[in-house]
């Protein structure tokens, strides 16, 4: 996992946050790529550019359980995801855990957008499935996450 952007998502003893620098290093995340920023105004439909893009490798068997995206201080901005490589089957359910869940397969080159009412689902990976891409050499998967943390476009932390 790592990031990119003026704001990284970061997990450690104290919790999740985002940060504007690498816990470790204290250095700044590198900037969002063009094509990304790019791919940010054609989906998200909203007026202000994604303050982070979480980057996720997932090895061939990665999962990660149902859960909401509810780190940020406003969920008036979607969830932009974004996936490479080997095609996962995504399970996608309502508001609350118990709602009932459907399973979607996303492909290299998929896009999801969070927005709206959907924005607090909950959802995860049951499973990366094998020998679905050549783009990673264990066929794993990237998932490219882009948010806007904070609404106001003055705050670019």
């Amino acid at each position: 996992m790592t990031n990119c952007g003026p704001l990284g998502w970061v997990s450690d003893v104290s919790g999740y946050r985002y940060q504007p620098t690498h816990p470790e290093t204290g250095q700044p995340w590198p900037a969002i790529p063009d094509m990304l920023l790019a791919a940010w105004r054609d989906l998200a439909g909203f007026p202000h550019p994604p303050q982070a893009c979480l980057v996720n490798l997932y090895g061939p068997d990665a999962r990660m359980g149902l859960h909401q995206d509810r780190d940020e201080q406003d969920f008036g901005a979607p969830v932009v995801s974004l996936s490479l490589g080997a095609t996962a089957l995504f399970r996608i359910g309502g508001l609350k855990r118990q709602d009932k869940t459907r399973s979607l397969r996303l492909a290299s080159g998929d896009a999801f957008v969070f927005g709206g009412p959907a924005r607090l689902i909950f959802h995860g990976i049951d499973r990366v499935i094998p020998g679905s891409s050549a783009l990673l050499d264990d066929g794993g998967r990237i998932n490219l996450t882009l948010r806007r943390v904070d609404p106001d476009p003055g705050v670019s932390k």
